[in-house]
Order: structure tokens, then sequence, then C-alpha cells
């Protein structure tokens, strides 16, 4: 039973994102407990993981470094390019390379987790590529755009601490002193944890419901090519590189999923309400579409 509801995360996710979509109201009032939830997920998650996994990753650094580097290097370009293709204004232009050339989000550790691939190598590549971005996201916008963005760099990595690492860590700590009996309940925590991603996604979708309703379907769909770039892109060029399927899911993942609330952030600061839309966009489909893709790997590898 457990295993056939974990199944269909994908069409609770887009059930529960219709839902909010044509009644707002009832989610709307949750929006202060995303952060709660995400915190939920992340113990979970922690709770699957041993210290062994950390030390394992921080011996592959070349992986780490590649995936940055795709990061960096395929979300800016894609969105530059088809911003180009459709047409797009200079603010929407705007908004889309934000979306690119911040860091990857901390949903991708979460989707990560559930689509089974290596959590531990996600959280470490978010880390890595939030600390880098500092530095990137400046530079990617005024090569894309003309014009540099200063990155909260600090507040940032407050929010992961708070948020991924504290979590996982007391996580990893329960692992170790209660080994077995977690065993028993693993089936369970990915259970929980889909309950809690499906129920960010419903708050986000209620959230941006006006500007889902008010962005031309041709925006919508670059914004969906755009993520598309970005997981078609990390998978097949590490596959090419000769990794494993977990390892490719995780670098897919990764790459496709951005930190678009930050990119919001930024737009609104130092653009236009107009720039910050697709970042707006974006953070409501990539949660849709990872959650598709973790269920269909999942149940793959089953």
């Amino acid at each position: 039973m457990i295993h056939r509801i974990n199944a269909l995360f994908p069409l609770w996710a887009l059930f529960f994102s219709l839902l909010a979509y044509q009644m707002p109201a009832y989610f709307t009032p949750y929006k202060m407990h995303i952060s709660t939830l995400l915190i939920a997920v992340m113990f979970f998650m922690g709770i699957t993981l041993r210290l062994e996994d950390f030390a394992r990753v921080l011996k592959s650094p070349r992986i780490i470094a590649i995936t940055v580097g795709l990061q960096f290097f395929i979300m800016p370009l894609a969105a530059f390019f088809l911003s180009k293709l459709f047409g797009f204004s200079t603010e929407l232009l705007i908004g889309m390379v934000l979306v690119g050339a911040v860091s990857g989000g901390t949903a991708s550790n979460v989707i990560t987790y559930l689509a089974k691939g290596d959590v531990a190598l996600s959280i470490t590549m978010t880390t890595t590529s939030t600390l880098l971005s500092v530095v990137a996201t400046p530079f990617l916008t005024l090569l894309y755009v003309g014009q540099k963005v200063p990155v909260p760099a600090q507040s940032m990595l407050m929010s992961i601490l708070e948020m991924v690492i504290v979590p996982v860590v007391l996580g990893v700590v329960a692992n170790y002193f209660l080994s077995r009996r977690i065993a028993r309940i693993e089936p369970y925590l990915a259970t929980f944890s889909m309950i809690a991603i499906v129920s960010i996604i419903a708050i986000v979708v209620a959230l941006n419901r006006q500007n889902i309703a008010t962005v031309g379907m041709m925006t919508i769909l670059a914004i969906m090519l755009h993520n598309l770039c970005g997981l078609a892109g990390g998978y097949w060029i590490t596959k090419w590189l000769g990794y494993d399927r977990r390892i490719c899911k995780t670098v897919a993942i990764e790459v496709g999923m951005q930190n678009s609330g930050l990119a919001v952030a930024l737009a609104m600061k130092y653009f236009t309400p107009l720039s910050a839309l697709p970042g707006a966009i974006f953070s409501v489909w990539h949660n849709i579409s990872g959650a598709i893709l973790a269920g269909y790997w999942a149940k793959k590898d089953r």
C-alpha cells in the first residue's frame, strides 16, 4: 500500500497543483509553514544517511566540479538562447537569465531523495554552487544582461544552514543511534516526505496563481524548456562521461532545479516586477517537473 501511494507521487503533485490553482484560498494561509515542511523533509532525508555517505562524496571532487560547471554554463546560456528565440522583451530576458545564473535550490535535495539519487552528493553540490554564486551570479548577469547585481551570500548561507545542514545533521545523528528502529519505518519516511513536498508545491502554486494567470503561454513554454535543458543536459552529459545512473539522476536534478526564489528577489530589487515573473513561474514548474521525474525514476528503479 505504501509503495503504491509513493508511486503515485507525480499524480498527487499534479492533482494538488490544479486544486491549489482553482482554490488558492485554501492553501495560501499556510505559506509560513513552507520552511517548516522543508526542514521536516530534510530531517527525514538525514535519517537515511550516514557519515560514510558524506565522506565518500568528499573523495569525489570531480563530479562536484562537473555539476557546478554544467549548472553555471547550461542554465544561463539556455535562458539567453530561449529568450532570443521566443523574442522576449528585455525585462523577461533579464528574468530568464537571473533564473539561470543563480545557484541550485534546496528543493533539488528533496527531489533527489524521492528519486532515489545520491542525497549526500546533492547537498554537497547545492552548498558548493551557493558559495560560488557569490561570484558567478553577478558575473553571469553582467555577461548576458550587461548589469551587475550583488548576491546576498550571508543570508543564503544562513538559510542553507538552517533549512538543510542542521536538520540533515540531526537526522544523521538519529540514524547513528537508532539505525535498527529507523530501518523498520524507512518506507513511511518517503511517504511523509512526499506529503510534505506535495503540500509545498500546492502552496507555491496558490501563492503564484495571479502570476500564472497573467503570463502568456509562450513564456510558460520557454520556462518549461529552460528547466528541461538543465535536466536533460545534466543527465546525458554525465552519462556520456561514464557515470552510473544514480549519479546521472542526481546531477540532472541539481542542474535543472534552481534557487528561483533568489532570482525573484534579485529581479524585484534591481529590475522590475515583470523581470520577476520567470523566477516565480520557474519556482512552480521545477517542483512539478521534479516530482514527475522523481516518481518516474523511483518506479523504474523498483
